[in-house]
């Protein structure tokens, strides 16, 4: 018999479409890095170079529990705090959240190029993911969720 406690005993290593990274984030103001979402709580290491730092794989981005009407924003999400979208720098490209019309809605976002088919986020590049709000709505804020798999601490 399995022990009661074994999900416990494991790290996020161990598991797939593990949430590595969450915020509520604002989408009442234009602007980059609107807001920052650690990974893994800010842990991913940073050892100067991509073969020995932290990496993850991103499998999957929702954007949930809007406080209203939030169906004309649009926002992006960067590896840069400059808002800079160069391929290298686009986890999610300019979408507009036209499925939250109201509370209890959801929508998976589309995880950009080379991110989407092999390429892991380094510990070496950010350590953070950064939400670029496009198009504001007044008093609107959700909820982003970020799913994916690790691939070292």
């Amino acid at each position: 018999m399995a022990s009661q406690d074994a999900v416990s005993s494991l790290y996020p290593d161990s598991f797939g479409n593990f949430a590595i990274a969450s915020a509520r984030v604002s989408v009442a103001t234009t602007g980059n890095a609107v807001v920052a979402i650690p990974i893994l709580s800010g842990g991913l290491t940073n050892s100067g170079n991509a073969a020995t730092s932290g990496s993850v794989i991103i499998r999957r981005i929702t954007v949930q529990n809007p406080n209203s009407n939030v169906s004309t924003a649009n926002v992006a999400i960067s590896l840069s705090s400059t808002g800079n979208m160069a391929t290298a720098n686009i986890l999610v490209a300019n979408v507009v959240l036209s499925a939250l019309t109201a509370t209890g809605r959801w929508t998976d976002l589309t995880v950009a190029g080379d991110y989407a088919a092999n390429t892991t986020v380094s510990g070496n590049t950010t350590s953070a993911l950064f939400v670029n709000v496009n198009t504001a709505v007044t008093g609107g804020a959700v909820d982003i969720k970020v799913y994916g798999d690790v691939v070292g601490f």
